[in-house]
């Protein structure tokens, strides 16, 4: 709307550069040969269709980063499986742990057994050593000697209870011999068994932490991984967004282009206008204000006055150009209309905005002005007629310049500053 306002000011200042001398019109050329509208239209149309170009690259983009999204959640779900299999490794080494140290102890159990069943054969064969000795001693002695010495039957029969005690004395020792033995021996072989085991646990643990370090190894590349893919994401972003940046400033300065030109041309068509009515006058800086009306008298300065009606002293905003009615009133420049109605005290008046600060007011008029809000006025162009509506004592047309300082305080200019050269 700003921009709007700043070449509408411009494009109707050529308005006014009509009603100037030719003089004044030699400067214009060196502003009007800049590219036309037409041209710089071709190369909007340019900057749309890469524009178009660009959206379907950054949908593309946006389905691709969608994409690595939905890598980055699965790489991260993989790790807290991975994660979740090396906790249940860890339990698992915990446990082989507790049955290594269970198997020392069985082992170390089993060593006691078969220490003990050693321990007894020793005993056996010594004793059995003993008495074998014992009778070689005793000269000889042997079964049958025993039972063909016997003086008698029942010698023969104590004899023969004696042999068969000895007998079986003999079993029973060499039955506790060979109990003692195989005891050994399941000893021995549950021993190697056990052995055996721990043997393949040590083995199956080697196993479990090779593959918990491949685990490990592998949870660090999906790591690195997902590292690099949440890095190539954001670098797909800010190349988005500097993409979108890059078109919105293009776009913008073509759109700006564009109002350029169309504001050469427009001024430059302004130029070839014909104006209205009205006497030019050129303030200090050199701009030109259209006299708003054919003036006898100024019958009211600017300044401290005595208010003709209310008798009071009174700061005079304008000046009062007395005239006859119905002379004409023109529009000191060209410019937007802000106001354009009835009040008690300025009767009908039109307040015009001419786009650089500065705004005019004509008060008083006839009846109904001839221009409505929001209406495009050229320099010269009537806007109404001399009257006396309001709180007026007379025919005249109230006429005052104004401007805002930049807190919006309303400043007064002498009109005479502007229009009396």
């Amino acid at each position: 709307m700003k921009n709007k306002k700043i070449w509408i000011s411009l494009l109707v200042f050529g308005m006014i550069l009509a009603m100037l001398p030719g003089s004044i019109f030699d400067l214009q050329p060196t502003t009007v040969e800049a590219a036309s509208s037409s041209q710089i239209q071709n190369q909007i149309n340019q900057l749309e269709k890469e524009q178009n170009e660009l959206e379907k690259e950054l949908a593309d983009l946006k389905k691709q980063q969608s994409g690595n999204l939905s890598d980055i959640k699965q790489i991260a779900n993989q790790k807290s499986v991975i994660e979740q299999q090396v906790g249940v490794l860890y339990a698992q080494i915990d446990v082989m742990n507790e049955q290594m140290a269970a198997y020392a102890l069985l082992i170390a159990d089993k060593q006691l057994e078969v220490d003990a069943a050693q321990q007894r054969l020793i005993e056996l064969n010594k004793k059995h050593k003993e008495r074998i000795r014992a009778m070689e001693e005793e000269g000889g002695l042997s079964y049958w000697s025993v039972l063909f010495n016997a003086n008698s039957f029942s010698d023969f029969l104590d004899r023969l209870n004696i042999i068969e005690e000895i007998a079986s004395a003999d079993r029973r020792r060499l039955e506790e011999m060979s109990k003692a033995n195989a005891e050994l021996e399941a000893a021995q072989k549950e021993l190697l068994a056990e052995k055996q085991e721990l043997e393949s646990s040590k083995t199956a643990l080697a196993a479990k932490q090779t593959e918990m370090e491949a685990k490990h190894d592998e949870a660090d590349a999906l790591l690195q991984e997902l590292m690099a893919k949440g890095e190539e994401y954001e670098k797909l972003m800010q190349e988005q967004e500097d993409a979108m940046a890059q078109l919105e400033n293009r776009i913008e300065d073509a759109k700006a282009d564009l109002d350029e030109a169309k504001r050469l041309e427009y001024l430059q068509y302004m130029s070839t206008m014909p104006t209205g009515g009205g006497k030019v006058s050129f303030d200090k800086n050199g701009t030109a204000w259209v006299v708003p009306c054919s003036y006898r008298r100024v019958s009211s300065s600017f300044g401290d006055r005595i208010h003709p009606v209310h008798g009071v002293p009174r700061f005079h905003t304008g000046v009062d150009l007395a005239t006859p009615c119905p002379n004409k009133i023109y529009a000191s420049r060209a410019g937007v209309v802000t106001i354009s109605k009835y009040s008690s005290s300025a009767g009908y008046y039109v307040t015009i905005d001419h786009l650089d600060g500065y705004y005019s007011s004509y008060m008083h008029m006839c009846k109904r002005p001839d221009v409505k809000v929001g209406d495009i006025v050229s320099a010269g162009q009537v806007i109404g007629c001399i009257g006396t509506t309001g709180t007026s004592t007379g025919n005249h047309l109230h006429f005052e310049i104004f401007t805002f300082k930049a807190n919006g305080e309303k400043v007064y200019l002498n009109p005479m500053d502007y229009i009396g050269n």
